[in-house]
């Protein structure tokens, strides 16, 4: 299996974008109607969920339906106000110290990944972020030096809210601490249960564990994978081995936290690495973040690509995860 991950260089929306989105939205629509069109809220929810509840995102939000050609389907589906439901795996820790640094696999089903990565200015700050429905991030890191990153929660509950990587942009384009995307996440309703981890320059960092039908729970785990304080959705614990990756990480974090790439090389083996793309638990890849630098690193085993706030151009990588796996 090859797949080609692009960085695209845009400041302010425009044909680049709209290219990505002319690309990309006939299997978005698919997921999008996946329930039926009846399933989803109208536009005029959808926009007045971001008025009332990210409001600076609003100008852009109304540039990007317009650059997507302006239908009332490509309008609803780009606010991300309660999509269809989605799990992944995923991994990730925060090691402390001189250089402070976030690390993450992100396991999903390359079928349903962007594999883009984007560098914009939206709102006047420069935000670099590993894309998802062409409006959100997956994980990513601002000029202020925070850094953002997601993983599934491990619950089966759905409701009415924002799907996660809308909200980690929000914080992205927003914020400058860590504080300040903690209140973020304590305010703003996610549709499904996540837990995101943040980290900034100063070297603090939470963990948030939100979920749609309880108030969010800050803590100050160095690790997440894909249950929050306990297992709740255990055929999916057992079949993303969330419970072990968690220990296995904690254990490293423990012997071996002082020393970062050590951590990060975890990463690139079992448990944390998983070669399972056909069930959608595959690692696409690994980022590495450090706030100091402003900077993150792509990884694959044997294979990076450096890049940061102020050292970002249009290029592209293909991957050979069959040559990975040898």
């Amino acid at each position: 299996m090859k797949l080609t991950f692009r960085a695209v260089d845009e400041p302010i929306p425009g044909e680049k974008w709209a290219g990505l989105f002319r690309q990309f939205w006939p299997s978005y629509r698919k997921w999008w109607l996946s329930q039926g069109e009846q399933a989803r809220p109208g536009y005029l929810a959808c926009r007045r969920a971001i008025q009332q509840h990210m409001p600076e995102l609003l100008a852009v939000y109304d540039d990007l339906a317009e650059l997507a050609g302006g239908s009332d389907r490509a309008a609803r589906f780009l606010s991300l106000y309660s999509p269809p439901a989605y799990q992944a795996a995923c991994s990730q820790a925060v090691s402390t110290g001189a250089e402070p640094l976030l690390v993450r696999n992100y396991d999903y089903h390359p079928d349903a990944f962007d594999a883009v990565i984007l560098r914009t200015q939206w709102l006047g700050k420069r935000v670099i972020g590993v894309s998802d429905c062409l409006i959100g991030v997956l994980d990513g890191i601002n000029e202020d030096g925070l850094v953002v990153s997601l993983t599934f929660g491990g619950r089966g509950v759905v409701g009415a809210g924002f799907g996660i990587p809308l909200v980690l942009r929000y914080i992205l384009e927003t914020c400058k601490t860590v504080g300040q995307a903690v209140r973020v996440l304590q305010r703003v309703p996610c549709h499904m249960a996540y837990n995101v981890t943040v980290l900034d320059r100063s070297c603090r960092y939470k963990t948030v564990f939100v979920s749609p039908d309880r108030a969010a729970i800050v803590t100050d785990a160095a690790a997440a994978t894909n249950h929050q304080h306990e297992v709740e959705w255990d055929d999916h614990a057992r079949a993303s081995s969330s419970v072990e990756r968690e220990e296995f990480l904690l254990n490293r974090l423990k012997r071996q936290g002082a020393i970062p790439e050590r951590l990060v090389t975890a990463f690139h083996r079992p448990p944390l690495y998983s070669p399972q793309f056909n069930t959608g638990f595959g690692t696409l890849y690994t980022a590495v973040y450090r706030p100091k630098m402003k900077s993150l690193e792509l990884q694959w085993p044997g294979l990076s690509w450096p890049m940061s706030i102020s050292d970002f151009h249009d290029e592209s990588r293909t991957i050979n995860f069959a040559q990975q796996l040898e």
